[in-house]
């Protein structure tokens, strides 16, 4: 599957003040994708703004330096926004997951650009530039630079190097070709620094993620002949341990270790009795089959959804239906 970038070429011509937003909780291709398009963008004497609903979580600040990510209500407000003539929509296709900048889009003239490689979409009025096939939105923003003429800088490279070692879980997941790493070789050749990297997202843990981590591990409970993982938190573990909920990340893949699973869930209580559910799967199973059976979704190896009710009602409900994709 491949991208006709002509029509996105001929709206960065002829548009010159942009806005780029991601989905809330953003992940490394998220803010990678923001950052590397920005840079894209002002290489061509485009003026850039970076606004999410959400703020970059602390342990993935690094990937911004000058702090360029604003956060909508806190750092600017949606006023401040109103002469944009184009928003660009990166690494989600869903309404939902805009957050407050939602209510943005929805009021606003915003010529609409969407980039990204999730399978779900809804209809946000945008101009799409999509790919399912991509193991990375950050993959994306490398084409589009392409169309565009421009070459990659230590600035742009960096955060697109941090998206597409990220979403595939630095290079492990199935989504990873010989086109990727032959892509991580460009990144770095421009100036992409891969150990640091690597070094900023998975070295420089807490003690309290360390502890948290350890009673998620802790927790795991292996069923259907060993093939299905899954564990949960509870809001008391941030308070007991001091963790944020960001130190749930990369996790539930830590349960596929486990030798002979297959499929992995992890509950995470994010307000009493609401859970932030995350499946992974390296096997059949479509993942996003499973989580858009709960108004979530995402890729067939890795998805998202969100629920209400009682640890053991959701866990029940969500196991069952994971049971019955396995057959």
């Amino acid at each position: 599957m491949t991208i006709d970038w002509r029509g996105f070429v001929d709206i960065v011509r002829s548009h010159q003040r942009f806005v780029l937003t991601s989905h809330v909780r953003p992940d490394c291709d998220a803010l990678g994708s923001e950052l590397g398009m920005a840079g894209v963008l002002e290489s061509l004497g485009k003026q850039v703004r970076i606004v999410n609903a959400h703020e970059t979580p602390s342990n993935l600040a690094f990937i911004d330096p000058r702090r360029r990510i604003k956060q909508l209500g806190k750092d600017v407000q949606p006023a401040d926004l109103e002469d944009a003539e184009v928003l660009v929509i990166l690494d989600t296709s869903a309404w939902v997951q805009l957050g407050s900048m939602a209510d943005v889009v929805r009021s606003t003239s915003f010529r609409r650009v969407l980039i990204d490689h999730h399978v779900g979409e809804d209809d946000l009025g945008a101009d799409s530039f999509k790919n399912i096939e991509a193991e990375a939105t950050g993959r994306l923003v490398v084409e589009a630079a392409d169309a565009l003429d421009v070459r990659l800088t230590p600035e742009i490279a960096a955060p697109l190097f941090a998206a597409l070692a990220t979403d595939t879980g630095w290079f492990r997941f199935r989504s990873t070709s010989a086109e990727t790493l032959r892509l991580a070789g460009r990144l770095m050749d421009a100036g992409a620094d891969a150990a640091g990297i690597f070094n900023a997202l998975y070295e420089q843990d807490t003690l309290a993620r360390v502890k948290l981590r350890g009673e998620i591990l802790a927790r795991v409970v292996a069923e259907v002949n060993g093939r299905l993982v899954h564990t949960y938190v509870r809001l008391d573990d941030f308070r007991r341990t001091g963790a944020l909920p960001i130190d749930t990340e990369d996790v539930v893949n830590m349960t596929l270790a486990v030798a002979g699973s297959e499929v992995a869930v992890i509950f995470v209580e994010q307000k009493p009795d609401a859970f932030k559910i995350s499946f992974r799967s390296r096997c059949e199973v479509d993942c996003n089959q499973v989580a858009r059976q709960f108004g979530g979704g995402g890729h067939k190896a890795a998805a998202g959804a969100s629920l209400e009710g009682p640890l053991d009602e959701v866990r029940g409900r969500v196991l069952d239906a994971v049971r019955a994709a396995m057959g």
